[in-house]
């Protein structure tokens, strides 16, 4: 059962989903397979390595919902070549593929946690249980929700001559501007050595307008994504609706060039336009692809990233994931999971390196974050190791959620506890869905080619994925074990 406490004294919260660090000191333990269990030393924790549970007991991360990782790594695979391992994200390859949480009956999250013993290919030493937490957020009827007002941003250098960029970007945005209402707006800026208005905000009952702006769009010269983002946010800020969803949305291969091509001077101008409930979406493109970039511009707009390579895959985003963003459901949201150490020797999060806070911002209200909007769900999972002998009624970890809600902006939250027993069912007995979260992070972490990955093989990963494919019927999954079986071949 999900628990909610809301507090009308508190105001705002954060999201920037990781694990961090809080507790006393302690002996340092080892283990063969696992490598060094970490001590806490006072900072954020990541979530690349195990931790003891008695020197930190609590792992609080941001709520995220990119999925670029893995739809940029699909691509490069296909194309017949691995990524780099600093451009793979866990968290996003599993973030990628549906899942089975119930709806909660009103706004904000439905927590859901369960897990399983790892499957007998898994070669882990000592008693690892894995362990999902889940988050789902409330689906919404499309005219329901309230009206739009986007400004996109399109990227119109040399770089997007390739097939498979402008081309993509254009068919997206005159499909879009085809299914979206007659009362929302969209505005056009293009850039590539400079930035220029295309169309100011205008509304989509002069749909012949937009799609005439979208089919004059033509590559130029260098990429000044800088000069991209401020005037998309000039636009986006004079073309403000109130009431309404303002969002910026990048459309770019993030290779930028011109003017300042590194994050954090981009990141500054993006984060006070932030602040004034403009948020950002950014679409990846292209086989060269400036991964590192677009992440930390979303994540810092308040927004996420997506990756499409494809027009199938483009018309998807606009078409079911983008219209699905345009309200919001719950802003600043961050988890907390407590572990009990009578229970727990130590656990780890899989990914979410570059999302980690500290314990005590959990509560914060001026720790800064995101959003989930409609029938979203965000997974994250956890490499459990149990301690000796605890019984089936213990409990393993309590887990909280904390979030604003987008009409008030009054904090509300929910949690729910996970036992031994819930994690001690064979991996054979869990959902497809649990299979398929499996599948995609320990193919995440062996492509990274650290020491979890190689406890793990390819081929075995591949199986897991269609088996769920077949059980759950989903041919996203269908492709996830096409492309694992292709990287196997590869490496």
């Amino acid at each position: 059962m999900v628990h909610i406490r809301r507090s009308l004294l508190l105001t705002a919260l954060a999201l920037t989903m990781t694990v961090t660090a809080c507790s006393a000191g302690g002996a340092q333990r080892s283990d063969a397979a696992h490598g060094p269990v970490r001590q806490h030393d006072g900072t954020p924790r990541s979530g690349g390595a195990e931790t003891a549970t008695e020197d930190d007991s609590r792992s609080t991360f941001g709520v995220d919902v990119d999925t670029a990782s893995y739809g940029y790594a699909r691509r490069l695979i296909m194309d017949g070549q691995l990524p780099e391992r600093t451009a793979v994200r866990p968290e996003e390859f599993v973030n990628s593929f549906r899942q089975d949480y119930p709806e909660p009956a009103g706004d904000g999250f439905a927590v859901h946690v369960d897990g399983a013993r790892l499957p007998e290919s898994h070669e882990a030493a000592g008693e690892v249980r894995l362990m999902r937490v889940g988050l789902q957020t409330r689906a919404e009827d499309a005219e329901s929700r309230p009206d739009a007002a986007l400004t996109f941003v399109v990227d119109v250098s040399g770089s997007m001559r390739e097939p498979g960029r402008l081309d993509l970007v254009k068919d997206a945005l005159h499909t879009l501007v085809d299914q979206l209402r007659r009362t929302d707006s969209i505005a056009v800026v293009a850039f590539s050595d400079e930035a220029r208005v295309v169309r100011e905000m205008t509304r989509l009952s002069d749909a012949d307008e937009l799609h005439d702006a979208i089919g004059s769009l033509r590559t130029q010269d260098s990429t000044n994504l800088e000069a991209g983002l401020v005037l998309g946010y000039r636009v986006a800020r004079d073309g403000f609706r109130p009431g309404a969803t303002n969002r910026v949305i990048v459309l770019s291969d993030g290779l930028a060039n011109v003017g300042r091509t590194e994050a954090e001077p981009i990141l500054r101008r993006v984060r006070d336009e932030a602040e004034k409930e403009i948020a950002l979406l950014g679409v990846g493109v292209g086989s060269e692809y400036g991964d590192e970039l677009m992440e930390q511009l979303a994540d810092k707009g308040d927004g996420f990233v997506v990756y499409a390579s494809e027009r199938d895959q483009a018309r998807k985003v606009f078409v079911r994931q983008l219209p699905a963003t345009l309200s919001v459901r719950a802003l600043d949201a961050k988890v907390q999971v407590s572990f009990e150490p009578a229970a727990v020797r130590s656990y780890r999060l899989i990914g979410y390196d570059n999302r980690a806070i500290s314990d005590e911002d959990f509560r914060d209200d001026r720790v800064d974050g995101g959003e989930v909007g409609p029938g979203h769900s965000v997974t994250a999972l956890y490499a459990v190791r149990l301690a000796d002998g605890p019984p089936p009624s213990a409990r393993v970890a309590r887990v909280q959620v904390r979030w604003t809600d987008p009409t008030n902006r009054a904090p509300a939250e929910a949690y729910e506890s996970v036992t031994v027993s819930d994690l001690n069912r064979a991996f054979g007995k869990a959902s497809p869905q649990l299979w398929t979260c499996y599948a995609a992070a320990y193919f995440a972490q062996s492509l990274q080619g650290g020491p979890y990955g190689r406890e793990v093989r390819l081929g075995d990963l591949a199986t897991i994925a269609e088996r769920a494919a077949a059980a759950s019927e989903d041919p996203e999954v269908d492709e996830l074990a096409r492309v694992i079986r292709l990287a196997e071949k590869i490496r």
